[in-house]
């Protein structure tokens, strides 16, 4: 099996995926690190919003894990679920995320996903000197028209300056101007999260 490079913009293809047979080997044992890394990219906003940072590794494993669960082993199956999701690892000049919006009950669920139409689309991503940078939400995928998905996905594309200053460390703000769910936190992003365009998709920008 290839192993991905740290350098590679682009390192999900079938022959780097295990197969069948050797992920269910792992599956249950590697759970606690993949609980662990996942929980490491998730920010909580107020107290129905995470936005879970996507890298190589999370994705690759939701590959696996899709594969699995379905028992896809042919070609045709595998390169679908590769172009599936290969779009949601960061690509060096951008964050890419999943959005998750929880109410644990199921009415409060559905009348709030009704007053928060829109609301991707007014998360953003503030650098400090810089304009804010909205996200690009949900791609090439439609939308409900009474209510808001419980599940979306991000993209916060940087320009050059931008993604100078997230380089050297400037203050960065995660949050939201939906009129109905306001949350502007200041938040320290992880290390991980700051390293150069073009280095390392598993830590996009």
């Amino acid at each position: 099996m290839k192993r991905p490079s740290e350098n590679d913009i682009s390192t999900i293809s079938r022959d780097s995926l295990l197969t069948l047979e050797a992920y269910a080997r792992i599956r249950t044992t590697h759970k606690p690190q993949v609980i662990a890394h996942r929980r490491l990219r998730s920010v909580r906003l107020g107290e129905h919003v995470t936005v879970q940072f996507e890298d190589e590794r999370t994705v690759r494993r939701q590959i696996q894990e899709m594969l699995y669960i379905e028992k896809i082993f042919d070609e045709d199956g595998i390169q679908g679920e590769i172009d599936a999701y290969l779009p949601l690892v960061p690509d060096g000049s951008n964050w890419k995320a999943t959005m998750l919006i929880e109410f644990p009950d199921a009415h409060e669920r559905k009348r709030e996903l009704a007053r928060l139409i829109g609301v991707e689309d007014r998360m953003f991503v503030e650098v400090e000197g810089h304009p804010r940078v909205h996200a690009i939400a949900d791609e090439d995928l439609d939308r409900e028209n009474d209510e808001t998905s419980a599940v979306h996905f991000l993209r916060f594309e940087f320009s050059q300056p931008i993604a100078q200053a997230i380089r050297v460390g400037a203050a960065v703000k995660l949050g939201c101007d939906h009129r109905n769910y306001p949350a502007h936190p200041w938040i320290e992003l992880p290390r991980f999260l700051r390293r150069p365009v073009g280095v390392s998709q598993t830590g996009g920008v």
